[in-house]
């Protein structure tokens, strides 16, 4: 379930109401555990998207960034672009 209502509104309006999301956050060590694993870079990262189906995901957050609403919001955003299928570049 997602934290707050601006968060479910987003993920509504750009993935569906349908579809579901968990919304994770964690710290950097895992952040880079993750990277490492799933897309082979050794560096931690800010957010980290998951498409597991076409109606099923996960994001990742870095935690520290949980006190900075401005950049939190922007990395939920970037992950919900990455879910609809939206590429850095």
């Amino acid at each position: 379930m997602l934290p707050r209502p601006p968060f479910k509104k987003a993920k509504d309006k750009i993935l569906g109401k349908k579809y579901e999301l968990d919304l994770v956050f964690t710290d950097s060590k895992m952040m880079l555990r993750l990277n490492k694993t799933y897309r082979h870079k050794n560096e931690t990262a800010d957010v980290l998207s998951f498409s597991l189906s076409p109606q099923l995901g996960q994001i990742f957050i870095n935690k520290k960034f949980t006190k900075n609403k401005k950049k939190l919001w922007a990395l939920y955003l970037h992950g919900l672009a990455h879910l609809k299928g939206l590429h850095h570049g």
